[in-house]
């Protein structure tokens, strides 16, 4: 018995002594974002705006990285109104690398470094697998795959050369549990969790500390971009409401706070938001009751419908009696919060 006891006694001791470890660990890697150099895709609306407001906050000089120019002036208004460092805009679409590499240089020609590097550029393309085309495939693992592996390929030799440097790839609980009619976004963003979690462990030795997140339903405003295919309204409107709803979603500035600080330390891994936590965690030890259990939901999502179901409709023009409604109210503030209108 006092043999056992001291057994328990010694790991209860050593566990103690791994979890101080870490803590101290956690400090000392701890970095100070006032005047590095932040660069984020996507950067213009939603998740990507969101972050570039608080990494200004702290002091950052912010790179926004996106396609579409009016967008970029936009934000860069925003962005400048939250923080007291520069704000750089850079039209770039992340799925060319020819455009990468030159949004890339373009931001070493201004400040000589970058610092962070946050791959958050998305698309999401919802319906049944009957309305699903290879090319919508093809669009999101040009976005979620192509786009970081291009960025991070871009910007690792300069982080290598100064023995330094944050990644941070926004990926998704859709990367790691696969929902029904979403597949292409979960089929990308598995292959991001893939990507992140590989050239984490190769980039350690030089430095550079990589970080996969991966969120739950966030209140960015995102459904109305999104792009809806077979029964475009009620597809929607099952989005939409879903990403309203508190408990299932979280904020926005949340969800970016927590970013923030795992990219702070330097923390190889985050999953942003209870349900995704608990989801996360059972894909892993009951994968087939997971199964089951999506394609229960799967039978009560909208059914496949004839040819017009085949034509993409973005979330805006997709409305219903109940999407925009006071079922959506937070989700509909955020998108006009985040210069997703």
């Amino acid at each position: 018995m006092l043999t056992q006891q001291k057994f328990f006694l010694g790991m209860m001791a050593g566990a103690g002594g791994m979890l101080a470890g870490s803590r101290a660990w956690r400090r000392r890697s701890a970095i100070d974002f006032s005047g590095r150099t932040v660069a984020i895709t996507g950067g213009s609306r939603g998740f990507g705006l969101v972050l570039a407001r608080q990494f200004a906050a702290e002091g950052a000089n912010v790179c926004l990285l996106a396609r579409d120019r009016e967008e970029l002036l936009r934000a860069k208004d925003q962005v400048l109104t939250a923080g007291s460092g520069s704000v750089m805009t850079i039209p770039c679409d992340v799925r060319s690398r020819d455009s990468v590499e030159d949004a890339i240089q373009s931001i070493l020609g201004e400040y000589t470094a970058i610092d962070v590097l946050v791959n958050n550029a998305g698309v999401i393309q919802m319906g049944p697998l009957e309305h699903l085309t290879a090319e919508d495939f093809d669009q999101a693992i040009a976005t979620h795959f192509w786009g970081p592996l291009y960025l991070m390929q871009a910007c690792v030799p300069a982080l290598r050369r100064r023995g330094f440097g944050r990644i941070v790839n926004i990926a998704s609980i859709g990367g790691r549990l696969a929902v029904p009619h979403l597949a292409p976004y979960c089929a990308s963003k598995f292959a991001l969790v893939g990507l992140s979690d590989c050239v984490r462990s190769e980039l350690a030795r030089y430095g550079i500390r990589v970080t996969t997140v991966s969120p739950g339903l966030m209140r960015t405003g995102s459904p109305i971009n999104a792009q809806m295919k077979g029964r475009h309204d009620a597809e929607f409107t099952w989005f939409a409401i879903a990403d309203a709803l508190p408990g299932l979603s979280i904020s926005a500035e949340r969800a970016a706070a927590q970013v923030l600080e795992a990219c702070r330390h330097g923390a190889a891994d985050l999953t942003i938001g209870l349900p995704a936590k608990v989801a996360s965690v059972a894909a892993v030890l009951a994968p087939g009751i997971v199964a089951q259990v999506m394609a229960t939901v799967a039978r009560f999502l909208p059914k496949p419908t004839d040819a017009a179901g085949n034509v993409p409709k973005a979330g805006r023009q997709a409305k219903s009696r109940w999407a925009p409604s006071v079922l959506t109210r937070l989700s509909d503030r955020g998108a006009l919060a985040n210069n997703e209108t």
